[in-house]
């Protein structure tokens, strides 16, 4: 599977479009801080986030940024994590059907 890195951060103006777009983040990846998201997508989970995302935010108010790292199985990143949360990559695991 052809899959890359992400980080996904937004600001939101409004707190309840926050709270469905942390719903949906919350189905993308893995939550690292307030509105900050790591997220190992192939391309078709990323079109399919930033259409999501695209529907979701009110253009003149909201900002989200995806930043992409590289091929997830390949990226080393090199990350200063200060505080109580460490900064680990995301894993490849297994799914199970």
């Amino acid at each position: 599977m052809d899959q890359r890195l992400y980080i996904v951060t937004y600001d939101i103006s409004d707190q309840g479009r926050w709270r469905r777009i942390f719903k949906l983040m919350k189905g993308y990846g893995e939550w690292l801080q307030l509105s900050v998201f790591q997220c190992r997508l192939t391309p078709i989970q990323h079109a399919e986030l930033i259409a999501l995302l695209d529907a979701m935010i009110h253009h003149s108010e909201d900002h989200v940024m995806l930043l992409d790292l590289g091929v997830a199985d390949k990226v080393v990143p090199r990350v200063v994590s200060l505080g109580k949360a460490d900064f680990t990559p995301i894993e490849h695991e297994p799914v199970i059907v």
